[in-house]
């Protein structure tokens, strides 16, 4: 087995499950590749052999059977930008706070590497999404895909921006608003969430559009077929948006036409049986703690 071992960054408090993680596949003999950042991090304070490292996303082949994520929800985002279309699942070590997508309990890496190796887990595919803009911009050229969400939103003003929305071509909405955010279901438990979005099981084929701060009440989160094609404009006092992919946010000017749609490829994840998505729903939610139930 070959595993790649990806973090944003390394706490002092995780040295217990990071040694842990490199001793338990050390131990089964799993050859595995470090992020470079993270490794340059992580030699200030575990001792660490000359491991290999990778750099790039073309580093990661079909040779590699797993990515090993340390952190929260946000480690992932970011590592998917290294995984790309490559299909190497995740498996998600929860270091981090709420953890809707790193389920697993840094308390239980040797159990999950164990678990891998007897093939005791299934894979859940996630929904990406692709943007796509008129005029081209440069910097969305190679990372233009999504998990959680792409959202627009206002830049150097508190003025509400207008964002003229069509449904495959067929005119929706002119939402006036901070904002719009285009929800996957693996993204309906963050920022959509906050906004008053709905909650959207995983495996659902859907996507959801989440106004943010609308100003008309009625304008409401709008649940929509994941083979829609989303586009839109913006317009408003300044001249420029935000357009945020996950936590990639780049500037656009008002005269752009932004596309949005269900990307080409998606992120296979790990999952053991104890730990699904209701149950995590259940826990991190906590629904069902009142004391009548």
């Amino acid at each position: 087995m070959k595993v790649a071992v990806y973090g944003q960054y390394f706490k002092i408090e995780d040295t217990e499950y990071v040694e842990n993680l490199f001793n338990t596949l050390n131990k089964f003999n799993i050859d595995f590749v470090i992020e470079h950042r993270y490794y340059k991090s992580l030699k200030k304070h575990i001792k660490l052999q000359n491991h290999k490292i990778f750099s790039l996303h073309s580093e990661l082949n079909n040779s590699f059977d797993f990515m090993f994520t340390i952190g929260g929800d946000g480690t992932i985002l970011r590592a998917v930008t290294f995984i790309r279309a490559s299909n190497i699942p995740i498996v998600g070590i929860n270091t981090g706070r709420l953890g809707f997508l790193a389920t697993i309990p840094k308390e239980n890496i040797s159990n999950a590497v164990e678990l891998l190796l007897k093939n005791q887990f299934v894979i859940k595919e996630r929904t990406l999404l692709s943007v796509s803009t008129t005029p081209k911009i440069e910097n969305l050229s190679s990372l233009n895909f999504a998990l959680n969400e792409v959202s627009v939103s206002r830049k150097n003003t508190a003025s509400m921006i207008t964002i003229k929305t069509f449904l495959d071509n067929e005119f929706l909405n002119s939402y006036w608003a901070d904002g719009l955010i285009i929800a996957t279901p693996t993204g309906s438990t963050g920022y959509s969430l906050s906004c008053g979005g709905p909650i959207i099981t995983p495996q659902a084929k859907s996507l959801v559009l989440t106004p943010i701060a609308p100003h008309n009440l009625n304008a409401r989160p709008l649940v929509i077929p994941d083979d829609t094609k989303i586009t839109f404009t913006v317009s408003g006092r300044e001249e420029n948006f935000f357009l945020s992919l996950d936590s990639r946010i780049t500037t656009i000017s008002n005269n752009t036409e932004i596309a949005v749609e269900k990307a080409d490829f998606n992120l296979k994840m790990v999952q053991f049986n104890e730990q699904t998505f209701i149950k995590t729903l259940r826990e991190k939610l906590l629904w069902g703690q009142d004391t009548r139930n």
